[in-house]
């Protein structure tokens, strides 16, 4: 294995290898997808947002995770087993591209590109936010501009470099959640030297009103708080395209998200229902994780825990930026975006993807500072479905490309989705069945949510079938547009 960037071929790159336009590097590591792969699935919301789902389902909150934690493990393992087989920057999209037709991958290329540049602008803000905070000199507008320009720069220099930076951040948040269920895990039974938490106790998960104080209706409630939350344990069958050897990366990948969100979600969440009452103001007033580290008696819990929070934005924010600028380099090389976006630098950086993605997170970040009550709050509303879009697209798309793969290359099936198609139509009628019960939540905005993303969603598809009807459609176009797979053979003969 080398450190050098191994050239990838093109699917219509106009350059030669080397040259601009030659298609994507493999530039990351083995080291790189693996932290890819753990942090992705560790967001801010999971920082900020879990108190409110305590609030709403009280210990009940571990279902409701285990729940949507289930869900996102089928998906991942229907991805896996379609990335597996085709590694390609494009995933998702590009899969069901080839199994939906041109109308879906271009739809749902779109509408992700669209969902992470607004990402872009809410986390850029967070981190500003919490920036400003510490260096009130500078404005949170002032702030939210460096943080963005750095990142930037970071994934324009070569796909190494955003690989080191998210190694780092990714890193940072791993070991932080883990010191925190190590510490909380000690306190609650009463073996952390030194620590007298009172309140800590795996009591807390029966008293106060039981387990589900407010009811089994509360675990779906708690399901739609968190749902979002999980976003992003995709990134790492778009990443493995540009690795040394993307069918080992996605079948690893694919193999821990298990293990990944027991521990870090169900087993940090568990600590904090445990550490305290599920109804304690403090979790409320402070965030969950900082009033857990409160009630141990450590000092300066605040500063600590928004330091790991600006790190997980920052995370975020890095890799937003490269999964956005993927899947719009992915859309430029089916000819489903301009073609000037599958281009790239001889460092194999798509340039003007990612140039135009972070001009519209920009966009979006000024739209937040000036007009955030209402045409920044329709852009976070109107993407906020995108993921369930996502993965119900996925779980269609696997129940075509199975057959393809097995008709084609059944060698390739290294990855296999379990019960095949019985699970697969499972998930997708869960995910249907979510997207139904958010159209009754209209006390945390779940029915504005869909109905915005579906409208949006209406309207590229509505685009996306004129055009195709424009260009001929046809099954010429059909085969002309399938995507080409980054070559698993090409990369490991260059090394």
């Amino acid at each position: 294995m080398t450190s050098q960037p191994t050239p990838t071929k093109a699917a219509d790159g106009p350059g030669g290898p080397g040259e601009p336009g030659s298609g994507l590097k493999a530039g990351l590591k083995n080291r790189h997808l693996t932290m890819i792969a753990i942090g992705g699935v560790i967001g801010a919301g999971l920082f900020v947002g879990s108190s409110t789902g305590i609030a709403t389902a009280g210990p009940g909150i571990l279902l409701s995770y285990a729940l949507v934690g289930t869900l996102v493990v089928l998906v991942m393992r229907m991805l896996g087993e379609m990335s597996a087989a085709n590694p390609t920057s494009g995933s998702f999209s590009a899969h069901a591209d080839r199994a939906l037709g041109r109308w879906a991958g271009f739809s749902i290329g779109w509408l992700y590109w669209f969902f992470w540049v607004v990402v872009l602008a809410v986390e850029a803000t967070a981190g500003a936010t919490i920036l400003e905070g510490w260096m009130p000199a500078v404005p949170q507008w002032g702030w939210a501009l460096i943080v963005m320009i750095v990142l930037t720069a970071t994934n324009l220099v070569s796909v190494g470099s955003y690989g080191e930076f998210e190694f780092w951040f990714a890193g940072i948040k791993v070991v932080a959640i883990g010191a925190f269920i190590i510490v909380g895990g000690l306190a609650i039974f009463g073996v952390l030297p030194g620590v007298d938490a009172p309140k800590a106790g795996l009591g807390n998960l029966s008293d106060h009103g039981g387990f589900l104080p407010h009811g089994p209706g509360a675990i779906l409630t708690g399901v739609l708080l968190v749902v979002f939350s999980f976003m992003g344990s995709e990134i790492a069958t778009l990443a493995a395209g540009e690795s040394e050897n993307p069918q080992r990366a996605v079948t690893k990948s694919t193999n821990s998200i298990i293990w990944r969100i027991g521990v870090f979600y169900l087993g940090s969440i568990l600590v904090v229902v445990a550490l305290l009452p599920w109804n304690d103001p403090s979790i409320k007033d402070k965030g969950s994780y900082v009033a857990a580290l409160d009630s141990l008696g450590i000092a300066h819990a605040g500063q600590i825990m928004n330091f790991i929070v600006l790190t997980s934005v920052l995370s975020c924010l890095n890799s937003g930026l490269y999964t956005a600028s993927r899947m719009a380099f992915s859309l430029g090389e089916r000819g489903d975006a301009p073609k000037v976006f599958a281009k790239t630098t001889s460092r194999g950086v798509p340039l003007a993807a990612i140039v135009v993605s972070v001009v519209f997170g920009f966009v979006a970040v000024f739209f937040n500072y000036k007009f955030p009550d209402s045409v920044f709050l329709f852009l976070v509303n109107s993407s906020g479905a995108v993921a369930l879009f996502v993965w119900l697209v996925i779980c269609f798309s696997q129940l075509r490309m199975r057959k393809i793969i097995e008709r084609e290359s059944p060698e390739k099936l290294v990855v296999k989705m379990w019960l095949y198609p019985y699970l697969t139509w499972a998930t997708a009628a869960l995910i249907v069945f979510v997207l139904g019960y958010m159209l009754t939540d209209t006390e945390h905005d779940g029915r504005e949510t869909v109905l915005l993303s579906l409208l949006v969603a209406a309207v590229v598809v509505a685009v996306a079938v004129v055009r195709q009807r424009l260009r001929g459609g046809g099954a010429a176009a059909e085969s002309a547009a399938t995507p080409t797979p980054v070559p698993v053979e090409a990369s490991s003969e260059a090394r």
